[in-house]
């Protein structure tokens, strides 16, 4: 992929979102009681870049047959998505806390479900799905000849699932140029660093024998994702390319202190005076241009 440049007014935008995006998703937690907070702050940059600017995308028209396509693989961090959502008009906030895991009207759980939320593209739960299932996605769109995009969000100790590499390799054979995976680097999962529960490394060069196109970036940083983004191929479905991997080395718990890099804060609820805390740094966080 070559580097392109990313147009500065753009980034701004972008960085000023994801402060609103991790303000409203902590309080959306501390509504529900119940998140995945450390991986869903990490994934926020990438999600945001995404939804709001390089995804071929109508809120008002989730199915719309032409959009890009985004599959959240690390199905329990779906708050972010909700948030963002919600933030794009989709759904109140107070609709969606009201829909959270009920007993008769559930409509938003802490995996998604695809027949009750219109914009989640695959029901998560289980991981290793989401990378097969886009992969089928972007064969789909070759075989209809259609140019949609299929991007895919994988947590990193996700990667330890086998039928991610089933589908590394098909997507490599087929040469799905179509289909970007992004890695959410974030060095921890539920039961301690990734390093030490399966080392994954080195990411880049297993995905690039695999036949992809990988490349790693601060997934963090708005500039580095915008990067990133503004470089890739156009996804003409009938042009045999390398898919892409976006390994995004990114920080658990994103943006306060007490959660960054803490594996505690793989799941869990947040109370009141920790989400005063959360709230004040994640304003502070905010970068002026």
């Amino acid at each position: 992929m070559s580097v392109c440049t990313v147009d500065m007014e753009l980034v701004k935008t972008l960085e000023n979102k994801c402060v609103t995006i991790r303000k409203n998703l902590l309080n959306f937690i501390y509504r529900i009681g119940m998140g995945h907070l450390g991986g869903e702050l990490s994934i926020v940059e990438v999600a945001v870049a995404l939804y709001y600017h390089y995804m071929n995308y109508d809120p008002a028209n989730p199915k719309w047959e032409e959009r890009d396509r985004l599959v959240l693989s690390k199905g329990h961090c779906s708050e972010t998505l909700y948030t963002i959502f919600s933030d794009l008009g989709m759904y109140s906030m107070d609709y969606m806390v009201e829909h959270f895991e009920t007993l008769e009207t559930a409509k938003f759980g802490m995996h998604s479900n695809r027949k009750y939320v219109p914009a989640i593209e695959v029901s998560a739960g289980s991981l290793g799905h989401g990378l097969p299932i886009a992969l089928g996605l972007a064969l789909g769109a070759r075989q209809q000849l259609k140019s949609w995009r299929t991007f895919v969000i994988v947590g990193d100790g996700e990667i330890n699932e086998g039928s991610n590499w089933e589908a590394i390799m098909a997507a490599g054979h087929y040469k799905l140029g179509n289909l970007v995976a992004f890695v959410d680097k974030n060095g921890l999962q539920m039961t301690g660093p990734t390093a030490q529960v399966m080392d994954i490394d080195p990411l880049d060069k297993k995905f690039d024998a695999f036949g992809w196109d990988a490349r790693e970036i601060d997934g963090n940083d708005i500039y580095s994702v915008c990067e990133a983004l503004e470089s890739l191929p156009p996804a003409d479905p009938w042009v045999k390319r390398k898919p892409i991997c976006i390994i995004a080395n990114t920080t658990k718990g994103k943006g306060v202190s007490f959660m960054e890099g803490n594996v505690k804060w793989h799941g869990g609820g947040i109370a009141k005076e920790q989400l005063d805390q959360a709230l004040r740094e994640v304003e502070k966080n905010r970068k002026v241009r």
